[in-house]
Formats: structure tokens, C-alpha cells, sequence
């Protein structure tokens, strides 16, 4: 393959490695958000509300990249500056609400995951979380894109094996999920909601697009980007069907998984690989503002302090300790309803109107 064509196809799928890396919290990789928005809808009922999912990450990512890769917008403020103009800063609002929120659940999940699989103190794990997200975000874009992308295929890889474990051994069962045809209602809903859940995400992978040079790049990469975040959630869903109704009663699906299963081994990689998720994460959300302020000084002519980057990412990477600590996640989270609706106001609706209608006015 030529270093030209190696590139092209770097420019297509490091986006959607960046989006899954950052959409795989907590809550979805540990099954819960899975269940909650699928599993409960049946096999194929679930299988068709991430149809819709993937449709509506897939079409709202390709028109974004898009619009970014035309007006060069590579971070958030500017991109809903471009295309809201002052009112733009009710998207920055959500977003650090959001920022908030998340970075309290993954230091939360963190310290469990760690308390739960050692028994050592939580602080252990949500150190080992701290520092790894300032080390990526000090280490600077190329080093996130590396990282991410690498560890998106690592974790591709232990679904599939985790899937193939399940299926040697419970085959039968998930054949009988399949064979039942479950369509519960609601499942258009189900994937509309779950898909605005993840709103935000969208504009923390806007940096990767710098890379694009044609309309094709852009909306392609946004295409795959939709498809590559969802897989892994589908790969789950099959897992979950070894006893699909236990399973998404649980608090913690993929742990009453392991134990049907019975595989420490396989529990304990997988535990390891979901840990570095939550690190990307927490990086991934941080990134998108520490690249918000650095374009800013860019624009202004002047150049972003060396010990900027260092000091957002220590920042954010405290309050979100801070928001775990004190037990605020629970409280901030009663919120989290309104403002995925308020993302779907501010970003998902002016993206597709006054987007498309941009897009089309531009010059590509």
C-alpha cells in the first residue's frame, strides 16, 4: 500500500476511532446503557433501535465534518460561532455541563472498577485515570489520535473474542433471541434518545478532521464514524442474549455475563481494556477545550502559553475528581435529560438546517 494511500484511508477511519474511543464511557461499555436503551426492546427490537442510532450519529457526523472541513472550524466555539453566531455560546454551556457530568461518572466508575478488581482503595484507580488523561492531553493531537486509535482496534479485538467465548457456550440461547423475533415497542424512541444522548461527543472529534481535503473524506469519514461508534454496542447486545432477561436487569450487565461465562482471564483483559476507555474519554472531552482556547490566542495572533495545556488538562481532571468526590454526579445527572435536548436545540437541528444550507452556499 502506498504512503498516499495509507494516508487517505488514515483520513477516513481515525475520526470514527476518535468517536467510538470517546462515545465508550462507563455506561456502554459496561452494558448498562446498552440494556437500558436496547436489551429491554428484545434482540431484534434492540437491534433495530441502533439502526436508528447509527443513522442519526452517522448523518449528524458526516454533515459536521463537513461544515468543519469547509469553514476550517476545528473546534467547538468556532464551529457554532460559524454557525449560530453569538448565540453559540448556549452550545459551549452544555457542553461544560455535560464535561461535568461525564467526567464525574468515568472518575466514579474508575474507582469502582478498580475497588472491584483488586480490592484496593478507589483513589487507585481514579489516580491511575488522572494521570493518564493529563499525560495524553499534555503529549498534544498527534499522540490522542495515535493512542485512541490504537487502543479503539485493542478493544474491538476483545469484544469479538468476548462475542466468540459467548457464543462456544451459550450459542443456543442467543440463536433462540433471534429465532423469537422480540420487537418491543418503542424502539424508535429508544434509538433517537440514546443517539441524542451522545450528542456531544460529536464536536470533541472536530480536531481529526484537520486532515480532510475533500467533501468525500469528510462525509465519508462521518458515515463510517456513525457505523465504527455503534458496533461495538451491537456486539454487546448479542453477549447480553446468553440470558438476555437477567442480564439486563442487572446493575452491571457485562459482570452477570463474565459469571455465566466463567472466564476470569477474559474478565480481568476486558476490565483492563474498559478502564482505557474511560481515559479516553475524559481526554477526549478535555481535548476539545483545550483546543477551544488555543485557536482562540491563535486568532487573536498570539501564541497559547506552554503551560496552558498542562493547566487546562490538571483543571478539568480535578473538578471531575471533585465532582465524583462530593457526590454530585447523582445530582448534576437529574439535569442530564435537558441538556441532551438542549444539544438537539442548539447543535443538532441548526447543524441540519443552517448547516446543510452553508454547506451548500460554500465553495467545497
Amino acid at each position: 500500500m502506498s504512503t498516499t494511500s495509507k494516508k487517505s484511508w488514515t483520513r477516513y477511519l481515525v475520526p470514527g476511532f476518535i468517536f467510538q474511543s470517546v462515545v465508550i464511557g462507563g455506561g456502554y461499555g459496561t452494558g448498562a446503557e446498552i440494556a437500558q436503551y436496547f436489551g429491554v426492546k428484545g434482540l431484534v427490537g434492540g437491534l433495530l433501535g441502533m439502526m436508528v442510532t447509527l443513522v442519526i450519529w452517522s448523518v449528524l457526523c458526516a454533515v459536521s465534518y463537513e461544515f468543519v472541513r469547509i469553514y476550517k472550524t476545528y473546534d467547538y466555539n468556532s464551529m457554532m460561532g460559524k454557525l449560530l453566531g453569538k448565540a453559540g455560546v448556549l452550545y459551549e454551556i452544555c457542553y461544560i455541563v455535560l464535561m461535568l457530568i461525564v467526567l464525574g461518572v468515568i472518575n466514579a466508575t474508575a474507582g469502582s472498577m478498580t475497588a472491584d478488581l483488586t480490592g484496593m482503595s478507589p483513589w487507585l484507580g481514579i489516580g491511575i485515570l488522572a494521570v493518564g488523561q493529563v499525560l495524553l492531553i499534555v503529549k498534544g493531537t498527534e499522540a490522542i489520535e495515535k493512542v485512541l486509535s490504537v487502543w479503539s482496534i485493542v478493544l474491538y479485538i476483545v469484544y469479538a473474542v468476548f462475542m466468540f467465548s459467548v457464543f462456544m457456550k451459550f450459542g443456543g440461547n442467543v440463536s433462540a433471541e433471534l429465532a423469537k423475533g422480540e420487537i418491543g415497542s418503542g424502539w424508535v424512541m429508544s434509538g433517537m434518545q440514546y443517539a441524542f444522548y451522545n450528542l456531544g461527543i460529536v464536536p470533541a472529534t472536530l480536531y481529526t478532521i484537520r486532515e480532510c481535503e475533500t467533501r468525500k473524506e469528510a462525509v465519508v469519514s462521518g458515515l463510517l464514524a456513525g457505523a465504527i461508534g455503534i458496533i461495538p454496542a451491537i456486539l454487546l447486545l448479542f453477549v447480553m442474549c446468553c440470558d438476555l432477561q437477567t442480564v439486563v436487569a442487572a446493575e452491571v450487565p457485562v459482570t452477570v455475563v463474565f459469571g455465566l461465562l466463567d472466564m476470569r482471564w477474559l474478565y480481568i483483559v476486558f476490565e483492563i481494556v474498559l478502564f482505557g476507555t474511560l481515559i479516553e474519554t475524559g481526554t477526549g472531552f478535555i481535548k476539545a477545550v483545550d483546543d477551544r482556547i488555543e485557536l482562540t490566542y491563535q486568532k487573536g495572533g498570539k501564541e497559547c502559553p506552554s503551560w496552558m495545556r498542562p493547566l487546562i488538562a490538571i483543571v478539568f481532571v480535578g473538578v471531575g475528581i471533585g465532582v465524583s468526590t462530593f457526590g454530585l454526579t447523582g445530582l448534576i445527572a437529574k439535569g442530564y435529560g435537558t441538556i441532551c435536548w438542549g444539544f438537539v436545540v442548539v447543535y443538532v437541528l441548526p447543524m441540519l438546517t443552517l448547516g446543510i444550507m452553508k454547506i451548500k452556499q460554500a465553495k467545497a
